[in-house]
């Protein structure tokens, strides 16, 4: 019984670390909750802000109503709730990372809360910076690049023949489609979940490729890296950058072209923060007396024997 007391201390942090732990993920879960009540009540508008790269490519390929369909009726709502979960995410963002970072904060020494805190802030910009760039950028040329090979102007009169009234043509039945004599035609008439993960799918790809200056200068930080190992694996983290390029983004040369330029630009970029953040290590040792950069060369011959 006499290692009752000591049992007792041991586990008492524990426990509160625990219930530490569990407040924090209870706020962070009703944030989530309350993010994804607010983005379903505009999820309709933030569906067409998605969908806007298909539906201005279509314009330019000459359809004056573009249109999209669902084929179940709960597909719609599902689209609907899906966009809440990942925009829900996005507005909750905030106070999940602030409990996280109540939680962590107390076992740090103010030096590692002023190294860690900026790339808290920093990781939500640069993901930001990234689904921007696939939205604006990216998503518009893969869909010129996919639907250029629609024959998209073909169902135009399929579609504006059922706003034809039979009254203004007495007499004359409407066809359903103008009658061809050419063989089969192909046209886009694009899924609305479809298309959407289409979109989700470079959005997250490319905000999370944005991640990479973020990790790697952390983890130079932390000293796991090094600029000089960084710049020694280059040639094998163009081959990764590849086989990655090829796995996140549609088979066609433009978008994967496009990621692997931006990936290894940031990975370029990375290199050279990881630099400077060596440089200030080293110029702090220097002034505080730690860091001897003597070499042996500049030693005397009789201390070198």
């Amino acid at each position: 019984m006499a290692d009752t007391p000591d049992m007792d201390d041991s586990t008492a942090p524990l426990i509160e670390h625990l219930a530490e732990l569990r407040t924090r993920l209870i706020r962070s879960v009703m944030a989530f909750i309350v993010g994804i009540v607010l983005a379903f009540t505009v999820a309709e508008p933030i569906l067409q802000f998605l969908l806007g790269p298909i539906e201005e490519t279509l314009r330019d390929l000459g359809d004056p109503s573009p249109t999209m369909q669902y084929t179940s009726p709960q597909e719609y709502l599902f689209t609907l709730f899906r966009i809440s979960m990942v925009f829900g995410f996005a507005l909750a963002f905030p106070v999940i990372g602030f409990q996280m970072w109540r939680f962590v904060a107390p076992g740090l020494y103010r030096q590692e809360k002023n190294a860690f805190l900026p790339f808290l802030i920093a990781s939500p910009l640069m993901f930001f910076l990234g689904a921007s760039f696939a939205h604006f950028v990216v998503t518009p040329l893969a869909m010129a690049f996919f639907l250029g090979f629609a024959d998209v102007p073909s169902i135009i009169a399929g579609l504006m023949s059922g706003f034809v009234s039979p009254e203004t043509v007495p007499d004359v039945a409407v066809p359903a489609a103008p009658e061809t004599s050419d063989g089969i035609r192909i046209t886009f008439f694009g899924k609305v979940n479809e298309s959407l993960d289409i979109t989700l799918k470079f959005i997250m790809a490319f905000g999370l490729c944005f991640q990479l200056p973020v990790l790697l200068t952390l983890m130079g930080k932390a000293g796991l890296v090094s600029a000089e190992g960084l710049a020694n694996v280059r040639k094998y983290a163009m081959v990764g950058i590849l086989v990655l390029a090829a796995l996140v983004t549609p088979p066609d040369v433009i978008t994967q072209g496009i990621l692997f330029t931006v990936v290894y630009g940031l990975y370029e970029i990375s290199i050279f923060l990881v630099a400077r953040v060596e440089e200030k290590r080293e110029a702090k040792l220097r002034a505080e007396g730690y860091y001897d950069d003597e070499d042996e060369d500049d030693l005397p011959e009789e201390d070198v024997k």
